[in-house]
């Protein structure tokens, strides 16, 4: 017969290591500790997806609508106000929209240096203040601009149509701009615009110029000082 070992009395309390008194070990575990109290504190994580970056047409969009404003200065409203009753009038053209083509003809003029007057005078002769005229020579919009003659203009900027006027008039300002400095005056410049150099009666330019001064006669004079 095998005898019993004696059982031993079960010990009090479970052993456990203690932690080092000082060195690395003890260090990254209270890091680990940390972490796990941080990371409960802020919640369960989520992963939020990346926003796509804007295209190329987007950004030029955004542009053109965050373009500094005419009420930007102080005298800009009442002029824009004003010259809108004018085109609105003159032109048969509805305030809301007579409102917009003036504004943006301020805001272009302001960026490329040019009368803002001149380029309402072109919108006249060209188009009649008609967002949506076509040429049978595939001309089109305010300024009548052909999009196949200007894409170096157009595809860079991103403008998805000709027809928008904001964009009509942006495009159709810088091509402007060009054939006045390429022209050395107003004149020879909107002879180049309107693809009539050989013509020496220069009769478009003629008729934007006196165009031009029409709609100066018909704004209000201010009043004199004494």
């Amino acid at each position: 017969m095998i005898p019993l070992r004696p059982m031993q009395p079960p010990a009090s309390r479970p052993r456990c290591r203690r932690l080092p008194e000082s060195g690395p070990a003890k260090h990254f575990l209270l890091m680990g500790v940390l972490a796990v109290a941080v990371m409960a504190a802020a919640g369960p994580f989520r992963w939020v997806p990346e926003a796509p970056a804007p295209s190329r047409a987007a950004k030029v969009a955004s542009e053109i609508a965050l373009a500094p404003s005419v009420a930007t200065k102080p005298d800009a409203t009442p002029r824009a106000e004003m010259l809108a009753k004018v085109v609105a009038r003159r032109y048969r053209v509805a305030q809301g929209a007579a409102v917009d083509v003036v504004r943006a003809a301020l805001r272009e003029g302001r960026r490329h240096g040019l009368d803002p007057m001149l380029i309402l005078a072109v919108i006249a002769v060209e188009s009649r203040f008609n967002p949506i005229a076509e040429s049978s020579q595939g001309a089109v919009g305010l300024m009548q601009v052909v999009p196949r003659f200007h894409m170096d203009k157009i595809a860079p900027a991103g403008v998805p149509s000709m027809l928008l006027p904001e964009a009509n008039i942006a495009i159709g300002t810088r091509i402007l701009k060009d054939s006045i400095q390429r022209g050395g005056s107003d004149a020879a410049g909107l002879q180049l615009y309107n693809g009539a150099v050989d013509d020496e009666t220069r009769a478009y330019a003629n008729r934007v110029l006196t165009e031009r001064r029409r709609l100066e006669d018909a704004l209000p004079r201010p009043p004199d000082r004494a």
